[in-house]
């Protein structure tokens, strides 16, 4: 097998082989040869279809013919400046129109990048210096936020990565998601929490999805403590409709991160929010971001296109919300496990009832789950490699996708 082989050399040449730990599928991962649609075609013949979409930037599939075609046309312009260009404003008024609470916005090269900035920022504005995170919520791989999920209602910091300072994350606080009561009780004994960052719907872990009132309670919360809310949606932004989670949900957070799909499948991160906090960032004032490829001309022609794209096709989140329920819906008996759908993302966890936080997560069955992640490649269909990881349809997925997926989902429990 190529893969095999590939994935041989690449271990004396990479850590673990791979470029993200996701990737390193034991035995040995699959290597992409092409992809187009809903369809990944590997280096030894096989043509999967794709519940992975790259984790979720690809809203409208892999190589989607106006994306490719506004890249290329941009090629013939050059590919960096290191100068600002007219595509800068251009999207900033794309994004900070879909989104109430961004009359500012900053662009970045990663979703990791701009969770960063959003708590340095948060830092910056408010004089204080811890934060509070979700248990499982994850927000890159910046030291502020490896953070294990502590055991108390309330916890502090403690490193989830070699090299990470445990004096840098014992500014991280932790409570857990669907718990509003676990925060109001961390802000009213700590009175030096600049920023609660939080996944509307966690993403990394799941899909988990809020509570009824969940998200209305904590932006409650954090305003009558003075701390800021940041809304993390780079998996959320422009997934769950335009606007993402916040105009589903009706929440105005201070500070908003993006990133996936804004990029139309290259790289690229923004954070954004209020006029007042957004001018401290630097040259306008004292808090410090800068970057190379920020602001590249390829991802934000990339991020321009698919934006007025999906602008100009709204009714494919009605349609893609409709997949995903015939999915759910074609499985049948659920067994012992449980299947949870929010628009385009959804997962079958093995636990007997979806799960409401991290550690009722953690109660998955991840035997279980490894054994039925085989079967559904042995019926050449990606899923996530993981119970932890949310899986994703796009534009691209047909109907005969959906019954291929939900007639596998059925056999393969």
């Amino acid at each position: 097998m190529k893969s095999c082989e590939l994935f041989a050399e690449a271990k004396t040449l990479m850590p673990g082989g791979v470029s993200s730990p996701v990737r390193a599928i034991k035995p040995y991962p699959f290597y992409t040869a092409r992809a187009g649609g809903s369809h990944l075609t590997t280096v030894d013949g096989r043509n999967l279809i794709d519940c992975c979409m790259a984790y979720g930037p690809l809203i409208l599939g892999h190589a989607h013919p106006h994306i490719r075609s506004a890249i290329e046309n941009r090629l013939a312009d050059g590919w960096l400046y290191g100068t600002p260009s007219p595509l800068e404003p251009e999207f900033a008024q794309l994004i900070t129109g879909d989104h109430p609470g961004m009359e500012m916005v900053r662009f970045v090269s990663s979703g990791s990048e701009a969770t960063m900035a959003a708590i340095r920022l948060a830092r910056g504005f408010t004089g204080k210096n811890d934060i509070v995170k979700i248990e499982g919520g994850f927000h890159g791989a910046h030291d502020a936020v490896l953070v294990q999920a502590g055991s108390g209602a309330t916890t502090m910091g403690v490193p989830d990565s070699a090299g990470v300072l445990k004096d840098l994350v014992a500014h991280t606080r932790q409570v857990p998601y669907n718990d509003a009561e676990a925060l109001e009780t961390l802000l009213a004994t700590n009175h030096d929490i600049a920023a609660l960052i939080i996944e509307p719907v966690l993403g990394n872990i799941g899909p988990v999805l809020p509570d009824e009132n969940y998200l209305s309670e904590i932006r409650e919360i954090t305003k009558t403590y003075g701390v800021l809310l940041i809304l993390d949606e780079v998996i959320t932004g422009y997934r769950l409709g335009i606007g993402g989670a916040q105009v589903m949900f009706g929440l105005r957070p201070d500070l908003t991160t993006l990133g996936k799909i804004i990029g139309g499948g290259l790289p690229i991160g923004a954070f954004g929010g209020r006029r007042e906090i957004m001018e401290l960032v630097s040259p306008a004032g004292p808090v410090y971001q800068a970057g190379t490829f920020s602001g590249n001309p390829l991802s934000l022609t990339a991020g321009i296109a698919t934006l007025r794209w999906l602008h100009d096709h709204r009714s494919l989140y009605l349609k893609l919300a409709e997949k995903t329920r015939t999915i759910e819906e074609s499985i049948g008996d659920y067994g012992t496990g449980s299947f949870v759908r929010l628009g385009s993302i959804f997962k079958y966890f093995f636990r007997a009832s979806p799960p409401k936080n991290y550690r009722e997560v953690k109660e998955c069955d991840t035997e279980a789950f490894g054994k039925f992640w085989n079967r559904m490649m042995d019926r050449e269909i990606f899923l996530p490699p993981s119970q932890f990881e949310t899986n994703f349809l796009s534009a691209a997925h047909t109907e005969q996708d959906c019954t291929t997926i939900a007639q596998a989902y059925a056999q393969c429990r």
